[in-house]
């Protein structure tokens, strides 16, 4: 293998395929890069087993291709000396003695490259029809549900996001069991087959980082096992999460004892400056209670001091609440709606608050409350 390549050019690539290594992997084959060059351009390739990164550089965009080949080479170190390198032409040769030659005009370097037989088949297959989704779509989806996904492993299917399709419809759904957040959107077009499978959320997280902001659609490819997600020049797969993901279907009920409307931004900076005097050993508590139109939010500790922040809703009946819940989960529910306003749902305080833009039923959002005697 010997090409020449701008470094800003193979750079960008380099940032998409360093995602998919890790360097904990017992295996030094999974932290390592694969480079094939071929008549069309430069493949590179990197798995960790969990997910699997491919990306293409067109030959147009390559400065010159002497010999095609293919090496596997260290991730870390090929990303830190590229990285490193001034925005000029790379000469990068394959010599004798399976090493990588890394010359620029005042730099040289050399490493020890890699069995490429022994590097894993990443299993890129693709269906006959995938679901065409726009990436700035995807993006918001991942961001709004994401954040109530579980971090502990004790129920594995809680630490990735559930999507159903059923038709045109695609519901994404992630919970810890103390708050959960369900995202529905209309695809393009209608699924023959209906879907129910459970991605974990540090993948899909990754995923966001490679996506643009641009109306550009992607491709997604559902199998058995995996999902593969296909955009602008990279591929990406990501292992599924084996089990039954719970119904969540009734935990959001249809009717509600009381109904408020806030400026979002003005519940958003009261709960910021009363979440200022809570502590995590009280699960991060603070109070709610409306009298009238008028609402008092406040917390406590008890050898510091105490906050009350007093705003104006609007309420559909003149039915008062008194309830607890955590700051941290109003404030990472909040962060994501994208409204001016937002409506909050009660059915007494033990019950589920559930959060949601007045205008849209597109998400919903539901936190525990906490009982406080």
């Amino acid at each position: 293998m010997k090409l020449e390549i701008k470094q800003e050019v193979l750079m960008e690539h380099l940032n998409y395929v360093i995602r998919g290594i890790s360097t904990k992997n017992l295996r030094p084959i999974l932290n390592c890069i694969k480079f094939s060059l071929t008549e069309e351009g430069l493949y590179l390739m990197s798995t960790d087993n969990e997910i699997a990164i491919k990306t293409f550089i067109d030959k147009k965009q390559i400065n010159k291709i002497e010999n095609l080949g293919e090496i596997v080479i260290s991730g870390r170190y090929i990303f830190e000396i590229i990285r490193k390198l001034p925005h000029e032409i790379i000469n990068l040769e394959e010599v004798i003695g399976s090493k990588l030659y890394i010359t620029t005009k005042n730099s040289s370097f050399t490493l020890n490259c890699n069995n490429a037989e022994e590097f894993p088949d990443l299993e890129l297959e693709y269906s006959k029809k995938p679901i065409i989704l726009n990436q700035r779509v995807f993006k918001t989806i991942i961001n709004q549900t994401a954040f109530a996904t579980s971090t502990g492993e004790s129920r594995p299917v809680l630490t990735g996001i559930n999507f159903k399709i059923n038709g045109n419809i695609m519901e994404c759904t992630a919970t810890d069991s103390y708050r959960l957040a369900t995202k529905t959107i209309t695809l393009p077009e209608a699924i023959n087959e209906n879907i129910n499978i459970i991605i974990p959320t540090k993948n899909l997280n990754e995923l966001v980082k490679l996506l643009t902001e641009e109306e550009d659609n992607m491709e997604i490819h559902i199998f058995a096992n995996k999902v593969i997600f296909k955009f602008n020049q990279i591929t990406m797969l990501t292992r599924l999460i084996n089990g039954t993901y719970p119904d969540t279907s009734k935990l959001i009920p249809n009717e509600f004892e009381l109904e408020m409307v806030v400026k979002l931004s003005d519940f958003y900076n009261a709960i910021d400056r009363a979440s200022l005097l809570t502590n995590e050993s009280d699960k991060n508590t603070i109070k709610l209670e409306s009298n009238g139109n008028t609402v008092v939010i406040s917390s406590n500790i008890p050898e510091i001091g105490n906050v009350e922040e007093t705003i104006t809703v609007n309420k559909n009946n003149d039915k008062d609440i008194k309830i607890a819940f955590s700051s941290k989960f109003m404030l990472d529910s909040l962060r994501v709606l994208e409204s001016e306003e937002m409506q909050l749902l009660f059915n007494g305080e033990l019950k589920p608050i559930i959060i949601k833009n007045p205008e849209s039923d597109d998400l919903k959002q539901l936190i525990l409350p906490i009982r406080t005697y």
